[in-house]
């Protein structure tokens, strides 16, 4: 059976992601921004992948697709099942193109925390200020 865990994504900057109008910020925006989701683990398949598309965002046409960058999730779920909590600093990850050709670099920072198991299922830690002995 599957447990569930909240997957805290920190979205810090971008670099090299060509001449694009991005957030009026060129090809090397800033977000600086935390978003949170829940996962289960193990899911239902074993893709456990998190795509970031990058978008142009055009005021007055459709919003242009500038790349995509995909994070393997597998490691850090497995991890933070096992510890607790697990946490990956800050680091780079390839944008693709749609013809997977490399347009620059996104820096990610990802943070899983399982949720506590109910009463009575054995706890391996994490969440360590809310048990008592």
């Amino acid at each position: 059976m599957g447990r569930s865990g909240i997957l805290e994504v920190q979205l810090v900057d971008a670099r090299g992601l060509g001449n694009t109008d991005l957030f009026g910020a060129g090809g090397d925006p800033k977000w600086n921004e935390r978003f949170t989701f829940r996962v289960q683990f193990p899911g239902a398949d074993d893709e456990y992948k998190l795509i970031l598309r990058i978008m142009d965002k055009d005021t007055f046409s459709a919003d242009d697709f500038v790349g995509e960058a995909t994070i393997y999730l597998k490691d850090v779920l497995a991890l933070g099942m096992e510890n607790g909590i697990a946490e990956i600093r800050p680091c780079k990850h390839r944008v693709l193109l749609a013809d997977r050709t490399y347009c620059g670099e996104i820096q990610v920072g990802l943070t899983f925390t399982p949720k506590r198991e109910e009463a009575g299922e054995r706890d391996y830690g994490g969440w360590k200020h809310s048990s008592f002995e």
